[in-house]
C-alpha cells in the first residue's frame, strides 16, 4: 500500500494554477494568506525575491522553485523590499481577468521575470504530521533539481505545458503539479530534518509496516501492544521509535487518522453517521460524534450541513 498516496487522497490534495507572469521594470506584489493551501512559484526567466514575514528574502533564479506550504502571506519583487501593493490591487491596475499571462510593466520579453504561480489546496480541517512538519518555505534550486531527475522532468513538463496552447494543457499542468508536490516531499528528506524523519518513518521496516497496517485497516481494534507484536518489537521500544519518527504516539496517530477518514467520507458520500462510525472504527455513533466534535468543534451532522 502507498501510504503517502492514501494520505494525500484523504486530505483531498488538489493542484491549481492561478497565473503565469511577465513582470518587467520595477515591480512588487504582496500575495495574501490562503488557508489550507500551499503556494508555489517557479522561475522560468529572470530573478525574483521572495520575502516571508520575519525572514530574510530568498532570491530565486531561473529553474528555482519555492513552496510556501502554510499559505502565509509573502512579497514577490524584483529587488529587496519590505512593503508591496496587495495582489488584488495589482490585478485591478492591469485589468487582469484571470486569463492568459499577467503582464506588469512594458512586457519586455528579453528583460522580464517570468513565473509560473500556483497552489495546492487541502480540505478544511485537513491535518496530518506531514502537514505539521513542513517548514515555512521549501526551496528547490536548479542544482537540487539535477540531483532529483524525476522532479526535474516534472518541472520541465509543467514549463512546456504552461507555454503551449494545446487543448487540455491547464488540466495537464494541474495534475503534474500534484505529482510535483509529492516529489517535493520526497526531495525534502535530504533538506528538512522534521519531514525527513517522518518520511524515513514511512520507509522504516517496522514503523512503516505499522503505519501500513493502520492505513490498510483503520477500523481494526489496534493497540500499542498488537501493533508492536505485528512488527516484531517490544511495546516500549515500538512506542518510543514511532514517536521519534512520526512525531506522535501510535494511538494518537490512529485516532487522528480515523477522523480524517471520517471527514473524507462525510465530504464524498451520503453515509449516515452510524455508517461513518463503523467505517472509521468507532464502537458506536455516540463515541464517534464525541470524538469528531472534540476534534473539530462541531458534530458530524452539522458539519455535513455546512458543506
Amino acid at each position: 500500500m502507498d501510504i503517502l498516496n492514501d494520505i494525500l487522497d484523504t486530505l483531498d490534495l488538489k493542484g491549481a494554477l492561478y497565473f503565469r507572469t511577465d513582470f518587467s521594470g520595477r515591480w512588487s506584489v504582496t500575495v495574501p494568506v490562503l488557508e489550507q493551501a500551499a503556494r508555489f512559484h517557479l522561475v522560468v526567466q529572470g530573478q525574483c525575491h521572495v520575502k516571508l514575514p520575519g525572514e530574510d528574502a530568498v532570491i530565486l533564479g531561473p529553474g528555482d522553485l519555492i513552496l510556501i506550504p502554510k499559505g502565509q502571506t509573502h512579497i514577490l519583487s524584483d529587488s529587496p523590499v519590505d512593503d508591496a501593493p496587495p495582489l488584488e490591487h495589482v490585478l485591478e491596475a492591469v485589468e487582469y481577468d484571470g486569463n492568459g499571462v499577467l503582464v506588469v510593466g512594458e512586457g519586455n520579453d528579453a528583460a522580464s521575470t517570468q513565473l509560473i504561480c500556483g497552489h495546492f489546496t487541502f480540505r478544511k480541517n485537513a491535518d496530518h504530521p506531514i502537514l505539521r512538519s513542513l517548514p515555512d518555505h521549501l526551496l528547490t534550486t536548479a542544482s537540487m533539481r539535477a540531483q532529483n531527475p524525476w522532479l526535474d522532468e516534472i518541472l520541465r513538463l509543467i514549463n512546456r505545458q504552461m507555454f503551449s496552447d494545446n487543448v487540455g494543457s491547464d488540466a495537464s499542468v494541474r495534475r503534474l503539479s500534484e505529482i510535483m508536490f509529492i516529489e517535493l516531499l520526497r526531495a525534502g528528506i535530504e533538506e528538512q530534518e522534521d519531514i525527513g524523519a517522518l518520511l524515513k518513518g514511512f520507509q522504516d521496516p517496522q514503523i512503516g509496516h505499522a503505519l501500513e497496517l493502520m492505513h490498510r485497516e483503520p477500523t481494526a481494534s489496534w493497540t500499542v501492544e498488537s501493533l508492536a507484536r505485528q512488527v516484531g518489537m517490544s511495546r516500549s521500544r515500538f512506542a518510543e521509535r514511532f514517536g521519534d519518527l512520526v512525531g506522535q504516539g501510535p494511538m494518537s496517530y490512529l485516532s487522528d487518522w480515523r477522523l480524517q477518514k471520517a471527514l473524507s467520507i462525510l465530504d464524498h458520500s451520503n453515509c449516515s453517521v452510524q455508517q461513518v462510525a463503523v467505517q472509521t472504527g468507532y464502537q458506536s455513533p455516540a463515541a464517534f460524534t464525541r470524538a469528531f466534535a472534540g476534534k473539530f468543534g462541531v458534530a458530524p451532522t452539522l458539519y455535513r450541513q455546512m458543506l
